[in-house]
């Protein structure tokens, strides 16, 4: 098993122990900023959360172990008081009011908000899951009408917290973005890790891809990002829910074929997450750990994941700034596709470089445009790698990730 803990603390002491800068205008005790970036009392943070909470009678402290900062959590405020005791935040799914029954369930909805919205550990709300959805049909689940109406209410009651909608992967952007007017948040689930010749199963297509876009790789996270981006519009906050789990364990024990059992590997939960982030999600939530055996390998490597996202916090809530980056690529006897994917992160005046390979074939880049810099420290490989004369030369194999710290050129080292 993946020795996850030693993972964490090893990022952390690569990385520092300071906190993001704090927004520098007055905003609500929870809200978010210009960028999408959730704020809590002006704090900027990078949501980690998952739907479910580890097995075991601790599933909190874990959660908190495993580099969680968000859990879901049930309409009781014992388990909001589980949470806060643990350091995290939590959403409840409270669901919408049926349209047939509004008038009637209004009041009834919104003493159910009332009853826990004072709570600190509640960071928001949950209406409907993938409203627009419907399994081998065009006809939305539930009209984005109707969820406008609970929405309204749902305001009414308690205009403090936010509220957060997840869209499956498919249907139009013009369909989605009329949800817009029912949410704060807008996500998206993508599980790409799929073996060939599945059997069909619920929320598959009959090529036995749940996405629908040309890219059936684990790049097509980025995809499905780029997608939700453009439903959420500038400025709203964009979460992508990612696989923890195996389609294969959704069937029922006796119905289950061991051959087509795939988890994603640790390399791949790491390369969604962070192509995710590199294309601008303001958080990773995982779904489906559930049905996942833990302990198990793939729990392990899952946890490795989360824990550096969490030993990553700074970096992941700081605002993106701009290099003058170029890309040159060394022949390899492959073309390139999607290539070198990079976002720079700065924190107090560092930069940090993440990048993912989004080819399915090796690459080997020369990244220019790091004049002023003279060393790139890889995080997670306890390596550096020269820059000479501005160039990063990084050799990639295929859906790597690669995390660079930069450090400039010293004084002395320029008089050398």
């Amino acid at each position: 098993m993946r020795l996850f803990i030693l993972r964490w603390l090893v990022a952390a002491a690569l990385i520092f122990s300071c906190s993001p800068e704090p927004t520098s205008v007055p905003s609500p005790p929870i809200g978010y900023d210009d960028d999408g970036m959730i704020t809590k009392k002006g704090r900027r943070i990078f949501i980690i959360g998952s739907y479910y909470l580890p097995k075991g009678d601790d599933g909190f402290r874990q959660a908190a172990a495993c580099g969680y900062n968000l859990v879901r959590v049930g309409e009781k405020r014992s388990e909001l008081d589980q949470a806060q005791a643990h350091g995290l935040d939590a959403w409840i799914s409270i669901g919408s009011i049926p349209p047939a029954q509004f008038d009637s369930g209004r009041v009834a909805y919104g003493e159910r908000i009332n009853r826990l919205k004072d709570h600190p550990a509640l960071l928001f709300w949950e209406m409907e899951d993938e409203p627009a959805w419907r399994w081998n049909s065009a006809e939305a689940r539930i009209a984005a009408e109707d969820l406008q109406k609970s929405y309204a209410v749902l305001k009414e009651n308690d205009p403090h917290h936010l509220v957060y909608t997840n869209h499956a992967p498919t249907n139009l952007i013009s369909t989605l973005e009329r949800y817009n007017r029912a949410t704060d948040i807008v996500a998206c689930d993508i599980y790409p890790i799929i073996p060939a010749g599945i059997r069909i199963t619920y929320a598959l297509f009959p090529d036995g891809m749940q996405g629908d876009l040309l890219n059936t790789y684990p790049s097509q996270v980025g995809d499905y990002t780029d997608k939700m981006r453009k439903v959420a519009g500038s400025g709203r906050p964009v979460f992508m829910v990612l696989q923890g789990f195996s389609w294969e364990m959704l069937r029922q024990a006796t119905d289950r074929d061991s051959q087509m059992i795939r988890y994603p590997t640790y390399h791949e939960s790491r390369f969604m997450a962070y192509q995710a982030i590199v294309h601008g999600a303001n958080g990773i939530i995982h779904w489906g750990t559930a049905y996942t055996p833990q302990p198990s390998p793939f729990w392990s490597d899952l946890q490795a994941v989360t824990a550096e996202l969490a030993a990553m916090q700074p970096v992941l809530a700081s605002r993106t700034v701009q290099l003058p980056l170029t890309k040159e690529y060394v022949e390899l006897g492959h073309s390139v596709d999607r290539g070198v994917e990079v976002i720079v992160k700065s924190v107090n005046g560092v930069a940090y470089l993440l990048t993912v390979n989004a080819d399915k074939n090796p690459l080997h880049l020369r990244l220019g445009g790091l004049n002023g810099y003279g060393r790139a420290r890889v995080l997670m490989e306890e390596k550096e790698l020269p820059i000479e004369r501005g160039v990063l030369q990084v050799l990639y194999e295929p859906f790597a990730t690669k995390i660079f710290k930069l450090e400039k050129i010293t004084q002395e080292r320029r008089k050398s």
